[in-house]
């Protein structure tokens, strides 16, 4: 079973990526680096590195994705069709929604079934001796506790400045 979750976390993976190789709409790609990002992530777990999946999750799709699609949205791209101006326009065909529907259950049930499979080693309190959480936590909110308040004020900062630099100066 740990063999078919593999497999299956690296086509999705290798899926997400080419879609992102040759997709011309940039959100459509910006939600594929997110599957490809949580497939890197599950591959993770499936290694057994529980300490860079997390840090997979909450760097690249916490992070750098949700700045991507920030920058994405705020730029104001004015397309010109016949007269017409398109914003960043993203069309949905609701025909799709009975194909999406199965497939999102199928994935569902396969994921459920994967989880209820699973055998995990840590119960209640319990760490494993080889997990490296604990001793990361720890230290990060003792000995690391100012560094890591100075990265996260300056990462907000960065985010204000680029919301501010984002904003349409010249009302028309």
């Amino acid at each position: 079973m740990e063999a078919v979750a593999f497999y299956s976390f690296s086509v999705l993976a290798i899926v997400s990526a080419l879609f992102i190789l040759f997709s011309k709409n940039l959100i459509y790609g910006a939600f594929a680096l997110f599957l490809a990002f949580l497939g890197v992530a599950a591959l993770y777990v499936l290694a057994g590195a529980d300490f860079l999946a997390v840090t997979q999750i909450m760097v690249y799709v916490g992070g750098i994705l949700v700045l991507l699609i920030f920058g994405i949205m705020l730029t104001q791209k004015v397309v010109r069709q016949s007269e017409q101006e398109i914003h960043n326009k993203v069309e949905v065909l609701t025909s799709r929604g009975v194909a999406g529907f199965l497939i999102g259950s199928g994935m569902f049930l396969f994921l459920g079934y994967i989880i209820i499979d699973a055998r995990f080693k840590m119960q209640g309190e319990v760490i494993n001796t080889n997990s490296t959480i604990r001793t990361i936590g720890v230290e990060l909110m003792t000995s690391h506790l100012l560094p890591f308040e100075i990265a996260a004020i300056l990462l907000l900062v960065a985010l204000v400045g680029a919301a501010y630099l984002a904003l349409n100066r010249n009302p028309a």
